[in-house]
């Protein structure tokens, strides 16, 4: 797993250098398009070894929570998406449903301004799950594992509280899949690694003050 934490003692250093700010608070639903990569949309495929691919487009939801003092917050999230799935071993239903949660830190330098740009980078707890074999499809499910995402946004001030949320994630993440009565793939799992663009509507809060 590589996660990127070269950001990490820079944000530190902000998180010191920076004036007293306003605490804030945040909440809000978004909505996914979400774009597969690598081996997940590989059209290729095994009839004998448990494999992850074949994955088109996907839509889903989201739920994002948000914590911070100025310019640097934490965030935590949750995500539900359906990818279609387009090779012959997918189940009539032809679906690949992901879920799971993910926390990391978010650097908002100009937090004041009606356009407020964003970075993002975190650790993500996904699981997969799927049908596959054709006329008798088996249940596909994987185990939970920790992945990592990076993205980039904008945070557009609407009526004051509310903020309008278009943002790209990129997540990698190696999962284990399990495939009744289908040989097991290798130990360290399969990359199930997308692309989503989101839009979110989000509730955004100053809560208090640490001025003097």
């Amino acid at each position: 797993m590589r996660i990127r934490w070269g950001l990490a003692p820079v944000i530190a250093l902000l998180m010191i250098a920076q004036p007293m700010e306003a605490q804030w608070f945040s909440i809000g639903l978004r909505g996914s398009g979400s774009v597969p990569t690598g081996a997940f949309a590989d059209n290729a495929v095994s009839s004998t070894v448990a494999t992850i691919n074949g994955a088109r487009s996907g839509f889903g939801y989201g739920l994002d929570l948000g914590l911070g003092i100025g310019m640097v917050g934490l965030y935590g999230g949750f995500d539900h998406i359906k990818f279609d799935c387009q090779i012959l071993a997918c189940a009539a239903e032809g679906k690949y449903t992901l879920s799971g949660v993910s926390a990391g830190l978010k650097l908002a330098p100009f937090r004041r301004s009606l356009l407020s740009p964003f970075i993002k980078s975190g650790v993500t707890f996904n699981e997969l799950q799927g049908g596959y074999g054709g006329t008798e499809p088996h249940t596909l499910t994987s185990n939970r594992a920790p992945g990592y995402e990076v993205g980039t946004g904008i945070d557009v001030s609407v009526l004051g509280l509310l903020t309008l949320t278009p943002q790209v994630r990129y997540v990698g993440q190696q999962l284990k899949v399990r495939i009744p009565g289908v040989t097991a793939p290798p130990a360290d799992g399969q990359g199930v690694n997308y692309l989503s663009f989101d839009l979110g509507l989000t509730v955004h809060t100053p809560f208090g003050s640490l001025r003097r």
